[in-house]
């Protein structure tokens, strides 16, 4: 198996991932207890899929019994210029990085089924592939099989590539022998923690997902608290300002694939402003970004004129008051409230 498991190896470096380990199924035993502890204080917020099927999400072992081992993986998706810098085109959205190219899930998937379709060429058994949407804790299980740590901002971190990866792992019943697991290397350094802008980090290592901007822009439904929307700037769908400023992004590894290659860019607010359903889905087609669906979009692209003090974009946010979604027209009007233009009439 240690020939095999070597040969594997090669094999997800020749289609592309940057990284392999390999865990067992029960060895993230402390997951169960802090997925319970993070969901009983309510820092998931509108997430109840982390609440639901808990067992198996806790549990490698439950998800597929007949599980021996687990591969995991990371795929590197690292931006070529620095992700911070549109925080300054206040006319513009900023988009994560991660959405910034080709849904990451079609991508990532794609290449796990063929290294799949590989070992079980090889050494036969079963697999399973997962990728992010299914109730399975990446970052630990990949702690676990000695990729990298989850870091002060819970995200995972290599010495070899960075945190700018995906992950993704293949569940087989074949008997692969085990990475040793590797431990934190963040040491004294907090610089994801002080630049979060909403002080989403209670604590190092722990995530208060209701603070931050990833989930109030993707997740979060209906509308945003008033205190934290001067806080969101132009972020329109994530922020990668914690992933951004980890030292160890100094290792961090090109994309292979062409597939993340930005095509999304920085757009302009009165562009996506100006969207309906249709026009979204066709401008966001094959873009993670389709998830939150045009209203919630909208939603957030009205919060950033209303923090970008351009008062040319006043007009833009007027032609949402009646939007037929409350959370967007809500939205409007604080837009033009934050631009000192509160009783702006709408355009017809």
């Amino acid at each position: 198996m240690r020939q095999l498991k070597d040969r594997l190896q090669t094999r997800a470096l020749e289609e592309g991932f940057v990284a392999m380990g390999v865990c067992r199924p029960d060895s993230i035993p402390e997951a169960a207890g802090r997925l319970a502890d993070f969901v009983a204080a309510g820092l998931h917020g509108q997430m109840g899929w982390m609440a639901e099927r808990m067992a198996w999400r806790g549990n490698p072992a439950a998800l597929w019994p007949e599980a021996r081992s687990v591969v995991m993986l990371a795929e590197s998706y690292a931006p070529e210029s620095d992700p911070l810098a549109v925080l300054a085109e206040r006319d513009r959205g900023a988009i994560s990085v991660y959405a910034q190219g080709k849904d990451y899930h079609d991508l990532v998937k794609r290449r796990l089924k063929r290294l799949g379709r590989w070992l079980l060429a090889e050494a036969g058994g079963e697999i399973k592939v997962f990728v992010d949407t299914a109730p399975v804790m990446e970052k630990p299980l990949a702690q676990a099989a000695g990729l990298g740590w989850q870091g002060k901002h819970t995200n995972l971190l290599g010495r070899g590539f960075g945190n700018w990866v995906f992950l993704g792992a293949i569940f087989t019943t074949l008997d692969l022998p085990a990475d040793e697991p590797e431990t934190s290397h963040c040491g004294s350094c907090t610089a994801c923690l002080d630049i979060c802008p909403t002080g989403a980090f209670p604590a190092p290592y722990r995530l208060d997902a209701r603070r931050c901007i990833s989930y109030l822009t993707i997740e979060h439904k209906g509308p945003v608290d008033a205190g934290l929307r001067p806080l969101l700037g132009n972020r329109i769908y994530g922020c990668d300002d914690c992933l951004a400023v980890c030292p160890w992004n100094k290792f961090a590894m090109a994309a292979r694939d062409i597939g993340y290659r930005p095509w999304v860019g920085a757009p302009l607010l009165a562009e996506l402003a100006a969207l309906d359903d249709a026009a979204f889905r066709a401008r966001f087609s094959g873009s993670p970004i389709k998830r939150v669906g045009r209203d919630r979009l909208v939603r957030n692209v009205m919060y950033a004129i209303g923090n970008s003090g351009r008062g040319d974009l006043a007009q833009v946010a007027a032609a949402r008051l009646a939007d037929a979604d409350a959370a967007v027209a809500d939205a409007a009007r604080w837009a033009l409230e934050r631009l000192g233009q509160g009783d702006a009439p709408a355009q017809a």
